[in-house]
């Protein structure tokens, strides 16, 4: 009898399970973002509150709610749900989705004050940020009324033409007659047209009436909007009505948004020193920066090298478009984003670590063309450590409406779709930390000086529906080699004393990244892979 031998049985014994894993992997539905045990009464629900104020005449006609639709479409709040436990050693495979319930890092006797606080923060937000024009109106189906469901927009203090008025009435009366009213502003006629009497001329309620249909939509396309209560960014509810007709549509109440220019330089190609500042932030590490600084010395000699420092006692950093700005002591990451990028006075803004090297791959030009030719607001690029792995950290963000507990907020790495037109570049939602970015843009979103140490990610949650973010993989920027600083026996006393500030104890951190994304962001809970 013959027995296997024992690199046979190796291979088995090594193979079997990874096989058995990557079947159950490949059959289990346990990754999920939506609230998994919610019923069919919860699209019930929904359907109830949509028709409740509509026409009930369609009440006994049954309906059947498709399959998967009542988890879609769930009404009782999200819930975050990360993968069950499965078989040993399933990690190692492939991402497994974590699920963490959020709160404020408060004593219990402070949470009742923390969440009353949070909640009075997210009504100002919301009154901030939804207008009118946020609301849902149904143009209900057969009425004689014409009117602009959308895209009417005036000025503060202004006045317009309202386009599309009209009335299409089958049925020939004696007389035809139309009412306008408004709450921020008055309605007036830019021409009379004989035969149609109007009243309410620069009131927030006008009449018309003739004999004539004709006439009288001819006196329609005359009607004026003037805005008299004044707000730079709001709308009007107007209600346009004849008869037992009710048409209701908004006017846009807002200042255009305002263009900045920057000189782009000579046209026959990108010039990057004049449409790209480089800004990073240091602590310590002055050997690592002024290796960053001859890096980009070798490639971009004339671009503007902003630096933020919080050291506690600084040292000089000079030289040729060299703008050196000094922080009170250990202010942290994202304030010193701040402080850099408000000093940029180009386009964009490039930002990089202290610790990144410039390298022939890194071509600031591409980054450059993809923002000048997309609507991209910021693109990243790919970092390569000593080891020869290059990473791109892209990921996809995503929330679920929920309750008063607040929404959810789901994260996981991948990306949206590839960008036509440029190889190896997709759009995603956050990508790793070296990117170019427009500068207004960036700063219109900002980064939270709370975030002293960490929280990448939570400046690409504060731009999420903002920021339109961009990724291209064959942009790629160096690591300098930490191996050396993390051995104890190879770490200098600058390499000890910037460890203890760059990962502090969790008693000595005053706000996490969770802790903000409770307090300030809304959300209850989160999942990432």
């Amino acid at each position: 009898m013959r027995f296997p031998n024992k690199k046979s049985v190796v291979v088995f014994l090594v193979v079997l399970p990874l096989t058995g894993m990557l079947i159950y992997h490949w059959n289990s539905n346990t990754i999920t973002t939506i609230n998994m045990i919610q019923g069919d009464d919860s699209l019930n629900m929904l359907l109830e509150k949509r028709i409740r104020s509509m026409d009930r005449g369609n009440d006994h006609i049954p309906y059947h709610i498709k399959d998967g639709m009542s988890k879609l479409l769930a009404v009782n709040g999200c819930v975050c749900e990360g993968d069950k436990p499965g078989i040993p050693f399933a990690h190692l495979l492939y991402r497994q989705v974590s699920a963490s319930q959020l709160h404020a890092s408060v004593q219990d006797s402070d949470q009742q004050k923390a969440k009353q606080y949070r909640n009075k923060e997210f009504r100002s937000f919301y009154k901030r940020t939804h207008t009118a024009a946020d609301s849902l109106i149904l143009s209900e189906a057969n009425s004689p009324l014409q009117y602009p469901t959308q895209g009417v927009e005036v000025r503060p203090t202004m006045t317009i033409l309202i386009p599309g008025l009209s009335l299409n009435q089958i049925n020939k009366v004696d007389h035809y007659s139309v009412d306008l009213n408004a709450t921020m502003g008055t309605f007036n006629t830019a021409a009379l047209v004989d035969g149609v009497q109007v009243k309410g001329e620069g009131e927030m309620h006008i009449s018309f009436m003739s004999r004539s249909l004709a006439s009288l939509n001819r006196q329609l396309e005359f009607v004026t909007y003037t805005n008299t209560l004044f707000h730079p960014n709001t709308a009007d509810v107007v209600q346009f009505k004849a008869g037992n007709f009710l048409a209701t549509f908004t006017i846009k109440i807002r200042h255009p948004p305002m263009p900045k220019f920057y000189n782009p330089g000579p046209r026959k190609e990108y010039n990057v020193s004049t449409l790209v500042t480089i800004a990073t932030k240091t602590f310590l590490r002055y050997d690592k920066l002024q290796d960053l600084i001859n890096s980009i010395r070798q490639f971009y000699p004339t671009i503007t090298i902003v630096i933020a420092d919080d050291t506690k006692d600084p040292k000089p950093v000079t030289g040729p478009y060299i703008e050196h700005y000094i922080m009170p002591f250990g202010k942290g990451w994202f304030a010193g984003r701040n402080l850099a990028v408000s000093q940029v006075t180009t386009k964009y803004v490039l930002w990089v670590d202290d610790d990144f090297i410039f390298t022939s791959s890194t071509k600031l030009e591409k980054m450059v063309d993809i923002l000048e030719r997309t609507t991209l607001d910021l693109v990243g690029g790919a970092v390569r450590e000593v080891t020869g792995y290059t990473a791109t950290y892209r990921h996809i963000i995503s929330t679920d409406a929920g309750d008063e507990e607040g929404d959810c907020l789901h994260i996981r790495t991948g990306f949206h779709h590839a960008i036509e037109g440029f190889s190896n570049c997709v759009v995603a939602d956050a990508v790793i930390n070296f990117f170019m970015a427009r500068t207004e843009k960036i700063r219109e979103v900002g980064f939270d000086p709370r975030l002293a140490r960490v929280g990448h990610l939570a400046f690409y949650i504060d731009g999420l529906g903002s920021l339109h973010v961009g990724s291209c993989d064959d942009v790629i920027i160096s690591h300098a080699s930490k191996i050396k600083a993390m051995l104890p026996w190879g770490q200098s006393e600058i390499d000890k004393a910037y460890s203890k500030f760059r990962y502090p104890s969790t008693e000595e951190t005053s706000m996490n990244e969770y802790d903000l994304y409770y307090l300030k962001n809304h959300f209850k809970c989160v999942t990432s892979d």
